[in-house]
């Protein structure tokens, strides 16, 4: 008896150990203009070049960047519903939510951005990252290389 249970606690912990845990979640704003996208990063140079300043440590965790918009009145935010993640895909549902007041004038065009910063242990080669809408609508899509 005492075997089957320690056989049963070995396995929920070793299920728990494939949890992926995310390090940092962080919501903002860039003013680099561009297109609906999801971008993976793996080194300074690429967050930089998207306007994001978050404290990466590259040789332990990668970061996975949502962008949105651009827009042209203050005040827009994402929310993300949910994350689905299995070995070879990763499926995000998100949208982006107006101000409530209707905005400013923005002194130039932003888009709106989400970055989670993830362990390089979870890192696999091949795996799709899609973001769609609560409608089921396609946002954006990657593959990690």
């Amino acid at each position: 008896m005492r075997r089957l249970f320690a056989a049963l606690a070995l396995a929920v912990v070793l299920a728990g150990c494939r949890e992926v845990r995310v390090n940092q979640r962080r919501t903002g704003t860039t003013p680099v203009v561009g297109p609906r996208e999801v971008v993976v990063i793996r080194d300074r140079r690429t967050l930089d070049s998207l306007g994001v300043a978050v404290p990466i440590d590259f040789r332990h965790e990668f970061a996975v960047v949502l962008l949105m918009g651009p827009h042209k009145e203050t005040g827009w935010t994402q929310i993300v519903e949910s994350i689905r993640a299995n070995t070879d895909r990763v499926r995000i549902v998100a949208f982006e939510r107006a101000p409530l007041d209707g905005g400013d004038p923005a002194p130039r065009e932003y888009r709106t951005f989400t970055i989670w910063v993830v362990p390089n242990a979870v890192y696999r080669q091949g795996s799709h990252v899609d973001v769609v809408a609560p409608s089921g609508e396609s946002i954006a899509s990657t593959t990690l290389r």
